[in-house]
């Protein structure tokens, strides 16, 4: 069974790869990857073999928590954080405040003895009260050999103050008597923990924004419905003797078979099938919107007997129907749950940074040991004080955060934004191989074309091929657009030459092939990877699945065959096939952003952990990052890579 789990406490790389090393060493898990910005793990597991509440009680175990309940919701549990997190960031800010204005004495409050008292106290005070959930969660990590950002922030400030607290009774009497001048660095503790509070807070109002277009999705499927209980009678004459019995009643208490009347203007709430209808424009049918499924702005005519898909909107009318699919089953629901997957889903690059997020904090914890031990071998106990700064500001400067986010973050916004224009991509590998299509094969018949339904195929031998269907909408333009990006089109149909012809001209499609059986499709797209090429297949039939599940990016069309679509790694939702160079042009895109963020953070932290060192005193420049400083660097890094990845929701 594959699912897809609200993860809540993850705070950086580090944790999204613990939380999915964990799962993926336990019996009965077959797959688990975790994404960081959709807070969610995508497991796929034998239900004989392991449960939902074995994971929890794991995860639990090291730091984190899976919410399983149905009487939870992960968005309540992320906003009541939230505003914690709110909470404890702006009351740092009070105890940095305070300690910075005693350590810099712009408050006096009496001796250097009585200053760094105070200081030490209000530095507890943030500890335990702001950064307490630091210490718990590295605990915790700990005893289970992990270790993630919230060590980094653990060890640094707890050196930190560890120190100053020392320095603050028995400074005089250990480096007074050598001659050796001493300082206090409450303030770099107390900044450590306030940077890291904002930028967290900072980071996850960023986040936020990759998964809108989930949130979209979701905020389609209506929360009540109206429940017919009982149908009016009507006399001889068609007159009402007795209304009939309709309720609002909440969604989730609605069942297979019940009768809903959907008024012009509301959401339908289920999947079904039309039992009546009426609109001013025409006594047996109403017409909705069904543009979120489709992307089709005309809205659809409904009958009595015609099919109508939850979220979708009555524009003129209203009607009866039974329904059908409820709750998880229905269309907005498979749509919404394959969107989650796609954006919980690992492009092949993430796994690499996920391996590096695994050693990176071990490895950045030995480099602040080889900093002190350097500073100290260089400047013996005169250095000690520097060494420690030094070792505490690489501690702190060090980022997991910002390699983590890079990928996941521009994926998810590649994906939703994907799904904004009616494309359904089901995995990170389908967005991230697009860019390298420079093939494209497509079916005919329901994919370019639609078949004319009302004409007489007895006759379909004499009929011109402009009668028998009809070119799609903007389908020139589509093929003149990837062409222009340098993508080749072959069209394959099993119509006959002269229709084949005819079509192909029409699109704008120079290669085509007709009187072809799937196995003639399946072995062009061979064919063409045998020479080098990346192939993408569109198609909407069974008979097109053999060269779909071939190709190297295979799209559906969301109109065609269950079948089909189960294969493709793309959905077309509706007819416009101008989405398809705009799915490529976003692939690169997107890609282009993954690779820009990585190089940013990779940079970020190969330039800053040295300067944190204070490598450039071996060249004579008196020039190093401060604790204080590192922190605020190391919360911007993160920010900042989010905050480039949500550029991709502004392109057009």
């Amino acid at each position: 069974m594959k699912q897809t789990i609200p993860v809540v406490g993850m705070a950086c790389s580090a944790c999204s790869a613990n939380v999915e090393r964990k799962l993926n060493s336990l019996p009965g898990i077959r797959s688990a990857a975790v994404s960081l910005p959709g807070r969610s793990a995508l497991v796929d597991y034998d239900t004989d073999q392991i449960t939902l509440e074995d994971m929890k009680r794991e995860v639990n175990a090291i730091g984190y928590d899976l919410v399983i309940e149905a009487d939870r919701s992960a968005v309540e549990i992320e906003k009541r954080a939230y505003t914690l997190l709110k909470r404890r960031t702006i009351l740092s800010w009070v105890f940095a405040l305070l300690v910075m204005s005693v350590s810099m004495g712009w408050l006096q409050v009496g001796s250097r003895s009585v200053a760094n008292q105070l200081s030490l106290l209000l530095s507890l005070a943030n500890i335990v009260l702001c950064g307490w959930s630091f210490y718990r969660v590295t605990w915790r990590q700990l005893r289970h050999g992990a270790a993630n950002m919230d060590t980094l922030v653990c060890l640094s400030t707890a050196i930190a103050f560890l120190f100053s607290a020392f320095n603050t009774f028995w400074g005089d009497a250990v480096w007074g008597a050598r001659g050796i001048a001493w300082h206090t660095y409450f303030d770099a503790s107390v900044m450590i923990i306030t940077f890291v509070l904002t930028g967290r807070l900072l980071e996850e109002k960023a986040k936020d924004g990759t998964a809108s277009s989930i949130r979209a999705l979701m905020g389609m499927a209506p929360k009540t419905a109206h429940v017919v209980s009982k149908t009016e009678k009507r006399d001889a004459e068609g007159n009402i003797t007795e209304p009939a019995v309709i309720e609002e009643v909440p969604i989730k208490t609605i069942a297979v078979g019940d009768v809903l009347e959907v008024r012009p203007g509301e959401k339908v709430p289920v999947d079904g099938e039309v039992t009546w209808a009426t609109s001013f424009m025409t006594a047996d049918a109403a017409y909705v919107d069904e543009s979120m499924i489709t992307g089709e702005p005309t809205p659809a005519e409904k009958k009595k007997g015609s099919k109508v898909l939850a979220g979708t909107i009555p524009s003129q009318g209203r009607f009866r129907m039974k329904a059908r699919q409820i709750g998880s089953n229905t269309a907005l629901a498979h749509i919404i749950e394959m969107v989650q997957q796609a954006q919980g889903s690992k492009a092949p690059v993430q796994r690499i940074v996920d391996r590096a997020a695994l050693v990176f904090v071990p490895t950045v914890a030995a480099l602040a040991v080889v900093t002190f031990l350097a500073w100290w071998a260089i400047g013996g106990n005169a250095a000690l004080p520097q060494a420690i700064l030094s070792a505490v500001a690489v501690l702190v400067i060090a980022c997991p955060c910002a390699m983590g986010l890079a990928t996941p973050t521009a994926l998810m916004v590649g994906i939703g934004k994907a799904a904004e224009r009616q494309l359904l991509i089901k995995d990170a590998t389908a967005l991230e191989s697009l860019r390298k299509v420079n093939v494209l094969v497509t079916d005919k018949t329901g994919t370019l074309t639609i078949p004319n339904q009302s004409i007489d195929f007895t006759k379909a031998d004499d009929l011109q091929p402009e009668e028998r269907e009809t070119l799609k909408p903007h389908v020139a333009d589509a093929m003149r657009d990837l062409q222009a990006m340098g993508i080749e089109v072959y069209m394959m149909s099993g119509d006959k030459e002269e229709a084949a012809r005819y079509w192909a001209e029409k699109a704008g499609i120079s290669h085509y092939r007709s009187k072809v059986l799937p196995t003639d499709k399946e072995n062009l797209v061979r064919s063409l990877q045998q020479a080098d090429k990346k192939v993408a297949m569109i198609g909407d039939g069974i008979n097109d699945t053999q060269a779909l599940a071939l190709a190297d990016v295979s799209i559906a069309i969301g109109k065609g065959t269950d079948v089909a679509m189960d294969v493709a790694q793309v959905t077309l939702m509706g007819d416009d096939l101008r989405a398809l160079p705009a799915a490529v042009r976003l692939s690169r895109r997107t890609v282009r952003m993954i690779w820009e963020n990585l190089f940013w953070a990779f940079i970020y932290n190969i330039v800053c952990i040295p300067l944190a060192a204070g490598v450039l005193y071996l060249f004579g420049i008196h020039f190093q990052i401060t604790p204080m400083w590192a922190s605020a660097l190391m919360a911007f890094s993160s920010v900042s890579v989010v905050l480039n990845s949500l550029r991709l929701k502004f392109t057009k």
